[in-house]
């Protein structure tokens, strides 16, 4: 779990986001589950205080990504994670 994880939960939950922290499932699987409106995203948290190699995705997470038909994002910060959350129609991978 990345340091800045317990904030990004919080402001999820502060705009009225379900999360549920689902890390150690491992093999790949991204940090937390999002419910918003009806939508599910599953979110990566990476620190951004890290430098660049240490925020790549891991092999395993690499491979859960591409193989992931839903929405998938990797965030740094609370703004990331409510940006992609509130987007309408979002239906990507980044």
């Amino acid at each position: 779990m990345d340091a800045n994880q317990p904030e990004i939960v919080a402001a999820l939950r502060k705009v009225g986001a379900s999360v549920t922290p689902i890390h150690a499932v491992g093999q790949g699987c991204p940090d937390l589950l999002v419910g918003f409106r009806g939508r599910t995203l599953v979110l990566e948290v990476k620190d951004g205080s890290k430098p660049p190699s240490a925020r790549k995705l891991t092999d395993d997470e690499a491979v859960w990504f591409g193989n992931w038909k839903g929405e998938a994002y990797v965030v740094e910060t609370p703004e990331q994670a409510i940006e992609y959350l509130t987007r309408s129609g979002a239906n990507g991978r980044q």
